[in-house]
């Protein structure tokens, strides 16, 4: 294998809502149920579990081997850290992805709070290695700001990750202006990450393997043409945003749609666009995730560039030894060039989170 640097642009905890409790500040302190009935809304109405067990896909445990929940530990991360033979990682929720259908602001905000001081006592000081992505309370776009600030400022967070569904409008909106002017002073980029596997026409599917398969790209192709139909890119154009966890595919997809309708003249119903969709894709300051088997990886490169691809191995998703064999196969890639390689594997993931080589 070529010896590429690698830099782990998505990864992910399991969150433990016990632990998160106790860094709720009050009056939400006071009352333990909030952890027994879970801090975050579940992602979507699917029972996993429950499924896993009667497909037969569960491994069965004794009671007094489990707590309950699938958390990994920061010396597990630091393992697989080594095993992969990367750099580093960026953390992301895993629960917290449904950050976007908290119903009430006034929990919202210091859920936000108690996830990001947990995060950063639980992973973030235990390496510097480890990396973390602060969620935001976007039911509350000023406090969103603040909380963006203090997780860069005091918790040494590298990003902010804002759900794609969820939230009652669209990341378009101006109302979520304070949040983009923030991270464009602070230099830090934004995420648009999926998570759950419903709405968008996806409810009446009757298997979750249905809804899964479309859910991420679906949100993320509604979230980049309402971000780029309401000018977000131009109303901040030192802003860094990606795409995670929905591949490269849909992102040729919707240039060529974009594209045809700014042909066909519908430009007038985007007076706030000043510059061209594909200027926007191809400017190097909007990232997306790209599976390490896509097929259609080559061409993307060939029409975006290949400085806006990241790997992401979405451990502890997925197992360890499928990540590593993942990176295996793509550094032998006949298709792609090695500098393209080296830039998705980890160039591209470290200029994103403004890190040092």
């Amino acid at each position: 294998m070529t010896d590429f640097a690698k830099f782990d642009a998505d990864g992910h905890v399991f969150e433990r809502d016990t632990e998160i409790f106790e860094h709720l500040e009050a009056p939400f302190c006071y009352y333990p149920e909030l952890a027994a009935s879970g801090l975050f809304p579940r992602s979507d109405n699917w029972n996993r579990q429950a499924r896993n067990i009667f497909d037969g896909r569960a491994k069965r445990v004794a009671r007094s081997d489990s707590d309950g929940t699938r958390f990994v530990e920061p010396q597990r991360w630091i393992d697989f850290l080594d095993e992969g033979d990367l750099e580093g990682a960026v953390l992301y929720p895993t629960a917290g992805l449904a950050m976007g259908k908290v119903k009430e602001p006034e929990w919202a905000v210091p859920l936000a709070r108690a996830y990001n001081n947990w995060l950063k006592a639980r992973f973030l000081d235990s390496s510097p290695r480890l990396k973390g992505v602060a969620v935001l309370p976007m039911q509350e776009p000023d406090e969103a700001a603040k909380e963006l600030r203090r997780a860069v400022g005091e918790l040494g967070m590298v990003a902010a990750v804002i759900p794609a569904v969820g939230l009652r409008r669209y990341l378009g909106d101006t109302k979520y202006d304070p949040v983009y002017q923030t991270a464009q002073e602070l230099d830090v980029p934004l995420a648009i990450h999926g998570g759950a596997a419903e709405g968008m026409g996806l409810d009446a599917f009757d298997k979750p393997l249905k809804a899964r398969t479309l859910s991420h790209p679906f949100a993320q192709l509604i979230q980049l043409t309402d971000m780029m139909y309401s000018g977000l890119f131009d109303r901040f154009p030192a802003l860094r945003i990606s795409f995670m966890e929905a591949g490269i595919g849909w992102l040729v997809f919707l240039l060529d749609r974009m594209v045809r309708s700014t042909d066909l003249g519908w430009m007038p119903e985007a007076p706030l666009l000043k510059r061209s969709p594909r200027e926007h894709l191809t400017s190097g300051r909007i990232f997306f995730h790209c599976e390490m088997d896509e097929k259609v990886l080559p061409y993307a490169v060939g029409v975006i560039g290949d400085d806006a691809m990241l790997y992401a191995s979405d451990f502890p998703h997925q197992p360890p030894g499928d990540c590593i064999a993942e990176q295996r196969d793509f550094v032998e890639r006949a298709d792609l060039a090695d500098e393209s390689k080296a830039k998705i594997l980890g160039a591209n993931a470290r200029r994103l989170y403004n890190l040092a080589a």
